[in-house]
């Protein structure tokens, strides 16, 4: 398996919500991090559930993860907003 293929398997998680912000940060975010970036993102992927998804929304998180996270829930942000209801 390719570094990007287990970096995707590892990206699928319990709750949806993580599957789906951690997803679409490896496709349109991580190629934008440094390589020692990306080794923290990979490092960050260890955590708990619980505690990801909590830091993904914001909560404090060790200091070792701001700049990663601060890219994860900008690419997050940017896909939640472009997402748009129509009424037919």
């Amino acid at each position: 398996m390719s570094v990007d293929g287990r970096l995707r398997w590892r990206c699928r998680r319990g709750l949806l919500e993580l599957d789906l912000a951690l997803l679409g940060f490896l496709e349109d975010g991580y190629e934008r991090l440094t390589g020692p970036e990306q080794a923290r993102f990979s490092e960050l992927l260890c955590a708990a559930d619980a505690d990801l998804w909590q830091w993904i929304q914001g909560a404090p998180a060790p200091i070792r993860y701001k700049k990663v996270l601060c890219a994860l829930r900008n690419v997050a942000h940017t896909d939640h907003h472009e997402e748009t209801i129509t009424h037919d």
